[in-house]
């Protein structure tokens, strides 16, 4: 059974960055899509950025040259890079799993695709 935890949520003001992190208790590159995604209140759940098993990543085009998805395998955790956050970044941001789950360079896999999914960590920019 995967399982996921997020963390590094918090309220920042705009310009700023946080660094997200999602601690994976079952990680393994080999056939896992890893990803985070966004929801804010009144809106569908949005993919942010995705990785796949062999470390190729995408971004939605709302954070590409801002976010930056990483991972460490020493430490079972994939990480949200996030620089010149803005206020319509605010959000509650998820990290999701896909096992053997295959994306198109450059796309993002849609929510319904993945099996697993971390609680979720908030997100506050401030103006």
């Amino acid at each position: 059974q995967v399982q996921l935890m997020e963390s590094g949520g918090g309220s920042v003001q705009a310009g700023g960055s946080l660094r997200l992190s999602c601690e994976v208790t079952e990680y393994t590159y080999r056939g896992h899509y890893m990803a985070w995604f966004r929801q804010a209140p009144g809106k569908e759940r949005e993919g942010v950025a995705g990785m796949d098993s062999d470390g190729f990543t995408s971004y939605a085009d709302s954070v590409k040259g801002r976010f930056a998805i990483s991972k460490d395998n020493s430490k079972n955790t994939l990480y949200l890079q996030m620089s010149v956050l803005k206020p319509e970044d605010s959000a509650m941001y998820y990290c999701a799993a896909a096992r053997g789950l295959s994306v198109l360079p450059g796309s993002l896999a849609p929510s319904h695709l993945f099996a697993y999914w971390g609680q979720g960590t908030q997100v506050t920019v401030s103006s």
